[in-house]
């Protein structure tokens, strides 16, 4: 195939009338738009130099002035359909409803129950005692009996051994639930367990059936002497709680009055890995009173178990909450200077 000769890709003077009749078409990179048409190369390097100079100075001109016309014609509508994309690119967004629009990214994932009874209080005020545990009763509305909890930030680390917080409380009012006691002992402790009203008594055969698999109880009372055989299942009770210990009130030579308070309403609690203690201290179906006296209850043990490490501010915070509510901020200083009424 024959290459083009540098005079053909010249315009003559006599040809720019037609010339400019009709579009050229030029070619240009798709990537790095240029003003000046694709010429090869090789053409120009090899042939520029055999052009006379009066044919160069007089059809030169009219050949830079057809591709800068050209070349503005295709940039005029390349422009023309960038404009066009932009405007159909981008359409009105629509407005978020519901959920979608809640500022708060986890209330996105509540319930409708839960958002509607959180409107009952105020996101960072706090209140009193009476009035929290009004507010908590009026939030209970699920199906169930809620339990009524309270949670206490202190400021405690546990990882310290003089700032470790274990201990039990007596709720005068009760839990609200049933307990069912199980009872490690042998001799004549059997059977002064079973007549304090132990649901399950037994001595190394119950220690095979927990080996097995077996947890139906709540709490297990061990006599000390079991101590050394109960040691074999610390780490099956450990991770649930359930490992008697004598800070617990859960080993003790006197079993009948252990099992009589985890039946009336003997709770055991204590500080997690960030410090934060919780308990449950009744149900949401208890009188105002009776949540009250077993809140105070719970208040005072705690104040009376500081940690002897514990330094500085002891309460950093306290909520109380229904176990599906959301929770209640307490005022510390009024929650411990707080006077019961005469009435309960």
């Amino acid at each position: 195939m024959a290459s083009a000769s540098p005079s053909s890709l010249m315009l003559l003077p006599q040809e720019l009338n037609s010339s400019l009749s009709a579009k050229p078409k030029t070619f240009f990179f798709a990537r790095n738009l240029s003003l000046y048409p694709v010429l090869p190369r090789k053409e120009i390097k090899h042939d520029w130099g055999n052009i006379s100079s009066s044919r160069e100075s007089s059809s030169g001109s009219f050949r830079v002035v057809v591709a800068a016309l050209a070349a503005e014609a295709e940039v005029a509508d390349e422009e023309e359909g960038a404009v066009g994309v932009l405007d159909g690119s981008t359409p009105p967004s629509k407005p978020k409803t519901g959920k979608a629009a809640l500022p708060l990214k986890r209330d996105r994932r509540r319930s409708k129950r839960f958002l509607e009874i959180q409107k009952l209080r105020e996101n960072k005020k706090e209140y009193d005692l009476t009035t929290a545990i009004s507010l908590v009763k009026q939030m209970a509305r699920t199906k169930f009996v809620e339990t009524v909890e309270a949670h206490f930030r202190l400021n405690i680390d546990p990882k310290y051994n003089d700032q470790q917080l274990r201990a039990t409380v007596n709720l005068p009012k009760g839990t609200g639930q049933t307990v069912k006691v199980a009872v490690l002992t042998q001799g004549e402790k059997f059977d002064e367990a079973k007549n304090a009203g132990a649901d399950l008594v037994g001595g190394e055969d119950l220690i095979e059936q927990i080996k097995g698999g077996f947890m139906d109880f709540d709490k297990l009372i061990a006599s000390p002497d079991m101590m050394p055989k109960v040691a074999s299942l610390g780490k099956i009770l450990g991770p649930r709680g359930l490992m008697p210990n004598p800070k617990a009130g859960t080993v003790t030579t006197n079993i009948p009055q252990a099992i009589a308070e985890f039946k009336k309403g003997k709770v055991e609690y204590r500080a997690d890995k960030t410090g934060i203690v919780h308990i449950p201290f009744g149900k949401a179906d208890f009188p105002e009173e009776d949540l009250l006296v077993n809140l105070l209850a719970a208040i005072k043990s705690i104040e009376a178990n500081k940690p002897s490490g514990a330094k500085g501010v002891y309460w950093k915070s306290a909520h109380v909450c229904s176990s599906m509510g959301p929770s209640i901020r307490l005022n510390i200083r009024e929650m411990l200077d707080f006077k019961p009424p005469s009435n309960v």
